[in-house]
């Protein structure tokens, strides 16, 4: 692509909280962009509506929009949707994407995927990308996002496709996070932060929102050849390059939440559940769980995922891509937080009204 030609952005999950700060972004500095996705949440840029597992729908998108770069964030959430979702989504749809930029001549294609491809629930310490996929992926979520990974891949140099791999690690932030906020809002309300699995000792990486759309945006500047260090073609893990205790990251939120709800709860030392009880716990809970038909809320997997180092080194997206953290992980959960109360002090208002 000439200097003169300018860059035409489509967002695939551009409703989804990474997806809309992309698009953010990208408007904010004058790129033309718009969004491919299942829900219009917002309507200040062009929206396509649609199934990306439908070819179709994804190249109709494409040639409408006339996207030359094509920045996919799409898909079901890792917790809570069904296996076979993440199989129509994740794989399915990401090779309907690809074929679809083959077919309308997109020259650039970045992948959203998940630090996680890589974790069986042993101690991950300051690993980079040259750390191997594993024999046995953890889940359906993360199985499903390895095939995704070696097809974007693999269409890298196809029909001048350029393509290159985000795998962000614990992405919270504000406006929009419906997930880790949530989540972590309904242990306080339900007063069950007084509980820690685990000795505290395992450090993880979190990311704010805008830092993980910094290095899409940034991967998309750049994804051009030839390049000295390569973008095309390689995967980039994305962190907030400041791994905290998993539990001095949950209490920082419940500790700014105080601040809005005083008098909600007494903070308490907490009660610590070894691991190797939590496990058992989380075995039992889900026997119950498959005995009366309903999903559990305790699991293995979530006692592993809070005791387990997650950490990752980010020296590859900081030379290749320029990629600094520009918001901080305290300064993004007073952001989140503070969010939070807008949205709390809205219903209330609300609820008045009527």
């Amino acid at each position: 692509m000439s200097k003169e030609t300018k860059e035409m952005y489509l967002v695939v999950g551009g409703s989804g909280l990474l997806g809309r700060h992309i698009v953010e972004q990208l408007r904010d500095r004058g790129d033309s962009v718009s969004v491919l996705d299942l829900v219009q949440r917002h309507d200040d840029v062009p929206f396509y509506s649609g199934d990306i597992s439908e070819e179709d729908v994804a190249l109709s998108a494409l040639k409408t929009s006339g996207a030359t770069c094509v920045i996919h964030t799409a898909s079901p959430h890792a917790t809570t949707a069904p296996p076979a979702l993440f199989w129509k989504v994740n794989v399915e749809g990401t090779n309907a994407v690809i074929a679809a930029c083959l077919a309308s001549g997109v020259k650039k294609l970045i992948y959203t995927s998940s630090s996680g491809v890589v974790f069986t629930g042993s101690d991950l310490n300051g690993i980079d990308e040259s750390f191997p996929y594993p024999t046995k992926p953890m889940d359906v979520y993360m199985e499903t996002k390895i095939r995704a990974e070696k097809a974007v891949i693999a269409a890298n140099g196809k029909n001048e496709l350029l393509t290159a791999i985000i795998r962000p690690s614990g992405i919270f932030g504000s406006p929009g996070d419906r997930q880790l906020m949530v989540g972590l809002y309904n242990i306080y309300d339900r007063g069950r932060t007084g509980v820690q699995i685990g000795n505290n000792k395992n450090l993880t990486d979190w990311t704010y929102v805008t830092n993980v759309a910094d290095a899409h945006v940034l991967a998309a500047d750049k994804l051009s050849t030839p390049a000295d260090p390569p973008v095309a073609g390689e995967i980039f893990y994305i962190t907030n390059d400041e791994p905290w205790p998993f539990w001095d990251f949950t209490n920082g939120i419940w500790d700014r939440l105080d601040a809005i709800y005083p008098g909600r709860r007494v903070k308490k030392k907490p009660f610590i559940i070894p691991r190797a009880l939590g496990i058992v716990m989380g075995a039992v809970s889900e026997l119950i769980a498959w005995v009366l038909g309903k999903k559990p809320t305790f699991t293995r997997f979530s006692v592993i995922f809070s005791c387990t180092a997650r950490w990752h080194n980010i020296q590859k997206a900081k030379r290749a891509l320029g990629y600094r953290p520009r918001v901080r992980l305290a300064d993004g959960m007073d952001r989140l937080v503070d969010w939070w109360k807008e949205q709390e002090e809205g219903k209330t208002k609300s609820n008045l009204a009527t």
